[in-house]
């Protein structure tokens, strides 16, 4: 059996560690999100969280702190790549404090400026719930008359810049600022700094110049520094693609595909060198065959999101759908990701999270306090289908 993990945002979450426990999972997936981003964490830091999620509670069902989601590669890591030493050692004794904690998987992403991108938290399923989207149009309202980012007026058709026009002229203030918080300010989670809008204009005026080609070398550079370290100490680094899979606002970004994988795994070889598999990120991007990326990238796979997106008519808009629906076929991807757990060993079982499930029910009350993607209710509905798949999956053979 894959290993059941929750993501869990910390003592101040307001989904609590009892909760974890009834939802079924048993691996916590956290980080030290107070530490500020390019900070080192300590081993005090670390060996306290540790101690809250395995110690805290005596007799209650053991939980253990199983991933480091994430470790922040600040800025200028993406933009200098190995010039950035100072921060690639502050990284690496982030990486040494975790290992000596004895946690083995360390999620990362190298999003440039911003992280996963999302124009609405709350868009009103048909059923009442929840769920997070993404509007092309509404972000190409903000990129080309809020952003005002020079030359992004090249990067749409005409049709596109007309809808996004007519849609920002209706917008009020109060409109504005939410989808500048929703995009600008950093989701929880993120492992990007919140910018006012004249720190994201500079920040990307910071990226000039910076295509795939030198985005990637950087990483490469990065991996080069810190795979050896990771693999002396016996941890497993997992990039997570990136949110959506393709450009944002001018920028590169070079985990969207099979064939970005393929590249930074014949660049740095090392077993530490592996991938986060969100199938929620890789199924936005239609050409991505989920259930053939999971065969191919098996032995490198030592996390696992699993959710489900669904892609809108325009190809470019989605929303986060229940997990077994949408675009990603998520039994042949379980089917495969238990096809290579059966050959592992029990230390080395592959971890998954449900992730991104939708406010329902109770959490949809006004006085309770949520993170966006990260209710209980929801992923809890998340957890059980996907276990009942992996139940169904293994009793039929």
């Amino acid at each position: 059996m894959m290993l059941q993990g929750w993501r869990w945002y910390g003592p101040d979450d307001p989904v609590s560690l009892d909760d974890i426990r009834q939802a079924g999972a048993t691996d916590v997936v956290t980080a030290l999100h107070q530490v500020p981003i390019g900070e080192a964490w300590t081993r005090s830091g670390v060996e306290e969280r540790k101690h809250i999620i395995e110690k805290s509670q005596p007799g209650r069902s053991q939980l253990t702190w199983s991933v480091v989601e994430s470790i922040p590669i600040p800025d200028d890591v993406k933009r200098l790549g190995g010039k950035a030493t100072r921060s690639i050692e502050a990284w690496i004794a982030s990486l040494e404090a975790v290992a000596a904690a004895g946690i083995k998987i360390v999620c990362y992403n190298f999003m440039p400026v911003v992280d996963w991108c999302r124009t609405d938290l709350e868009w009103e399923l048909p059923n009442g719930a929840k769920a997070m989207r993404f509007d092309q149009e509404r972000f190409a309202a903000f990129d080309l008359h809020i952003l005002q980012r020079p030359g992004a007026a090249a990067e749409y058709s005409e049709s596109a810049r007309a809808r996004a026009k007519q849609l920002h002229a209706g917008m009020t203030q109060a409109d504005i600022d939410v989808l500048v918080t929703n995009i600008a300010s950093a989701l929880p989670g993120s492992t990007t700094d919140p910018l006012t809008i004249p720190q994201f204009r500079d920040r990307l005026q910071q990226y000039s110049g910076i295509n795939s080609g030198v985005l990637r070398q950087h990483l490469i550079e990065f991996l080069a520094r810190v795979t050896p370290v990771a693999e002396q100490l016996g941890v497993t680094l997992t990039l997570h693609p990136d949110d959506p899979p393709r450009p944002l606002f001018g920028l590169p970004r070079i985990a969207s595909s099979a064939e970005d994988y393929s590249a930074l795994f014949d660049a740095v070889p090392s077993k530490a060198n592996g991938i986060c598999f969100c199938t929620g990120s890789l199924g936005v991007r239609a050409q991505n065959d989920l259930p053939a990326i999971a065969k191919q990238f098996a032995s490198r796979i030592g996390f696992a999101h699993l959710r489900a997106t669904k892609r809108e008519a325009d190809g470019l808009s989605f929303f986060e759908s229940d997990h077994l629906d949408g675009d990603v076929d998520m039994i042949a991807v379980l089917k495969a990701l238990l096809t290579e757990n059966r050959k592992r060993s029990a230390a080395e079982k592959i971890i998954f999270r449900p992730d991104h499930g939708h406010r329902m029910l109770d959490d949809l009350a006004e006085t309770k306090r949520t993170n966006p993607g990260y209710t209980a209710i929801g992923r809890l509905r998340g957890l059980a289908e996907l276990r009942g798949a992996i139940r169904a999956i293994e009793h039929a053979g």
